[in-house]
């Protein structure tokens, strides 16, 4: 039975095909949210942002910016089914769906992680002379706050998924398919993870190599996305926790600017949230390997193979038939 990083089937040429898809769909669809968005702003007459295009608002921006990555979702499940030929559902788990109560387990693990790195790394700083510039009297009041986390609740779970499905789902299955052995895909697709972010110090690109060879793993061995997105949204929506108290959520500052001190505690929070997810999933029996090989051919029955086959049964006029005798 094959496992996660397999289930892409051997068609190299429609992986090639899909992944151009993904790229030039994405884009697309990113461009015509930012043109729509931004029309919409120009005859409502908002002033200009700091990038002097009509803004609704830094909150807005940054739940456009969320938007335009999410949009890389659809576009990964049209990719899977209609160009790779296979059931979208194989991007999430094996199981051919995403497994929502495994789904919701592993975000109670991450959320104990992301909350352990904020403070860890956090202290760790304070600790070592780095001044968190958190001034109390620079807090927003608890309805800006309320406002930005309602919209920070919906922009970012849809963010942090289509970044697995991309890159843990498609990336990974797309290399895995050329592959037997699983750490190649996932090697490849962590580097690309981390390049997607951007160059900003070599602690946060080194942060974001690990979290993708950890999220890769985790992929591979729980046979699904779950623990993945999980880790992904819990950091993602916590760590924008602070930066919405503050009114910071405008900062262009992202994972890789991180500092060393928040970068060596993450090699402990990700070390044993991946250690707490396997034993989870051992003990709750997820399955980690699929039933349908794809490399076997499925071809399903048509009206007219079953009108051929019943009018082959049936006898022709004149034709004696013999009953069976008791």
């Amino acid at each position: 039975m094959p496992k996660y990083h397999r289930l892409a089937g051997p068609k190299v040429s429609r992986t090639v095909l899909g992944t151009l898809f993904i790229v030039v769909a994405g884009t697309v669809l990113s461009i015509g949210l930012f043109v729509l968005v931004t029309v919409a702003a120009t005859l409502a007459g908002r002033p200009e942002g700091a990038d002097g295009v009509p803004s609704f608002g830094e909150l807005a921006d940054l739940a456009l910016v969320f938007l335009m990555i999410a949009a890389l979702l659809p576009a990964t499940l049209v990719a899977a089914r209609a160009i790779q030929q296979r059931p979208a559902g194989t991007l999430a788990s094996v199981t051919g769906r995403l497994r929502w109560r495994w789904l919701l387990t592993c975000l109670g693990v991450a959320a104990v992680a992301i909350v352990l790195l904020l403070g860890g790394g956090t202290a760790l700083a304070s600790a070592t002379g780095v001044d968190a510039e958190l001034d109390p009297a620079d807090l927003v009041g608890w309805g800006p706050f309320l406002a930005s986390m309602a919209v920070l609740l919906l922009v970012v779970p849809p963010q942090a998924a289509a970044e697995e499905f991309v890159t843990r789902g498609w990336l990974l299955q797309a290399v895995g398919s050329w592959c037997r052995r699983p750490w190649l895909p996932i090697a490849v697709q962590a580097v690309i993870f981390a390049a997607l972010h951007g160059w900003g110090t070599p602690w946060g690109f080194a942060d974001l190599l690990l979290f993708g060879v950890v999220a890769g793993w985790l992929t591979v061995r729980t046979g699904g996305l779950e623990a993945a997105i999980a880790l992904h949204v819990a950091n993602n929506l916590l760590g924008s926790v602070a930066a919405a108290a503050f009114g910071e959520l405008g900062t262009d500052e992202t994972a890789a600017d991180m500092p060393w001190q928040f970068m060596v505690v993450d090699v402990v929070v990700l070390t044993a949230y991946a250690w707490v997810v396997l034993r989870l999933a051992r003990r709750a029996g997820v399955a980690f390997e699929s039933c349908i090989d794809p490399l076997d051919r499925v071809d399903f029955p048509t009206q007219s193979n079953i009108d051929a086959q019943l009018e082959s049964e049936l006898p022709l006029a004149g034709q004696r038939i013999d009953l069976p005798s008791r």
